[in-house]
């Protein structure tokens, strides 16, 4: 406890002196002297001021990034397995300080999600050192009897990572614990309204002991620096998770390159008449609430069949009132602040274009100023919302529950068919046929039966279904680890030596 204690406070006193770029293993101030702000969401008060990189620290990444590749091709799987264990070992050490950065930055609740958040990234990099000690190759057959066909796993090369702000350690841990367990190299890229965790993540990674060049931070604005990223030859894939609109860009910029791409959700939980109700209405509200709403699983959109509909929306919003708005500090909070004005602007306009379309506001659908920032949003609650309104096509990325009736079961699988629901749904039925049925006919990559919509864990694939709004490639698990390599394959002659 002393020595994890020591070390934390040793941390926390580099926290405002090293809120820099680190590039190759050293700590630097942008090339041409920008910096902007992170602000409190719950406040607005100031949290750090950090460096804004540009087209020349790029530069420097870069090279720094493939002047290591040689070496992480070479190096061991165990070497790189304890790399990941290192790391794991250094967030639990710091796991308050991470924890009260993460509350007071991002906006969400310290003890309820905060503190999991940093937990479960300290497990990503202990998952990913156990998976890839099972990164397996093959032996193949030959027509040649004296020819051996073997393949292996091998890394890309520099990956350039761009990250989120909804869940500023979870996220960036998906890709850089497989990147580094799997000899690749990163140039990360964090959001910048969660710029001042990345910092922070990035000096807990140097004191594990991660090699010069292997993890390099660049913060700064994603339409100037990410965009030179993606696009850079020195780049040989890309991680990102984000909104499908900067997804898009980023697949055109960056075509031809390898591509792991997370992107908008919005997935609908469908609830049938003859569900268990109070449970489908404690998990669409623990899906719609978690982070604020700010998950791309949230369950942010709720098809329910319309003869239950009156029913779902009273236990709804029963829950919905114990709801506590708050300080993501305080202890009784349960839902934090959104973590800037344009996702607080997008409630208020879905909620308006809701409500024009004959929809019903039974709880919230305004700000709460009155709790310190503009940013506090009330948790809201909708019924006999158009499948046409925006609620309905859109993610709106805040704690909101709108209630979209149908009346058949042909009804609700063409409902649920659009590309924008492609990532994360539920199914709420007591009937296995009709539950196996709708998932398999759902095109989002994740259906949970009788469960939240943001019901996942880290070794479970996650990611869009083909042809959808919501990306390519899976993470999760080893799964990951297989994105980010490649087959090598190697033939020889065993009497050719």
């Amino acid at each position: 406890m002393h020595a994890n204690r020591s070390e934390s406070i040793a941390l926390e006193g580099l926290e405002m002196t090293r809120a820099q770029l680190y590039i190759g293993g050293k700590w630097i101030n942008a090339t041409a002297g920008k910096v902007f702000e992170s602000r409190n969401p719950s406040n607005g008060s100031l949290i750090a001021t950090l460096q804004e990189a540009t087209s020349p620290d790029l530069e420097l990444a870069v090279a720094a990034a493939n002047g290591v590749n040689k070496f992480l091709r070479q190096s061991t799987v165990e070497v790189r397995a304890s790399w990941c264990e290192a790391v794991a070992n250094k967030i639990e050490a710091s796991a308050e300080l991470l924890a009260d950065a993460m509350a007071k930055e991002q906006g969400k609740p310290r003890n309820r999600e905060a503190i999991w958040e940093v937990r479960a990234a300290a497990k990503g990099f202990r998952d990913a050192a156990g998976h890839v000690r099972h990164l397996n190759g093959e032996t193949l057959p030959s027509s040649d009897p004296d020819k051996r066909v073997i393949t292996r796993r091998s890394p890309r090369g520099t990956y350039v990572v761009i990250t989120p702000w909804n869940f500023p350690l979870n996220i960036p841990t998906e890709y850089l614990a497989p990147a580094l367990a799997t000899g690749n190299s990163v140039i990360w890229i964090p959001a910048p309204t969660t710029s001042y965790i990345a910092v922070l993540f990035m000096q807990i990674i140097e004191s594990a002991g991660i090699p010069a060049g292997v993890i390099n931070l660049l913060t700064g604005y994603g339409h100037v620096i990410g965009d030179a990223a993606v696009g850079h030859k020195g780049v040989d894939a890309i991680g990102f998770t984000g909104s499908t609109r900067v997804g898009n860009l980023i697949a055109q910029r960056g075509a031809g390159k390898p591509m792991l791409l997370e992107l908008g959700g919005n997935g609908p939980a469908v609830v049938f008449a003859d569900a268990d109700l109070q449970a489908a209405a404690q998990a669409i509200c623990d899906g719609a609430f978690l982070n604020a709403g700010q998950t791309c699983s949230a369950t942010e959109l709720v098809f329910v069949e319309r003869k239950a509909q009156k029913e779902l929306a009273e236990k709804i919003l029963v829950i919905s009132k114990r709801q506590v708005l708050g300080n993501s500090l305080d202890e009784a909070t349960t839902i934090g602040p959104l973590n800037n004005e344009g996702v607080a602007k997008k409630m208020e306009e879905h909620i308006s274009d809701a409500l024009k379309n004959g929809a019903e506001l039974l709880l919230g659908g305004t700000r709460a100023p009155e709790l310190g920032s503009e940013l506090f949003f009330n948790p809201t609650l909708i019924t006999n919302v158009s499948k046409d309104a925006l609620v309905a096509k859109e993610e709106t990325f805040g704690p909101i529950v709108p209630l979209v009736p149908f009346d058949s079961f042909d009804e609700v699988v063409s409902m649920c068919s659009a590309p924008q629901f492609g990532l994360s749904s539920a199914v709420w039925t007591k009937d296995a046929g009709v539950a196996f049925a709708l998932a398999e006919q759902m095109r989002s990559g994740i259906v949970n039966i009788n469960d939240s919509s943001t019901y996942w864990e880290l070794h479970i694939p996650f990611g869009g279904g083909s042809g959808t709004m919501s990306g390519i490639g899976r993470v999760g698990g080893i799964h990951t680890l297989m994105e980010m390599t490649e087959i090598k394959t190697i033939t020889f002659n065993i009497n050719k030596f």
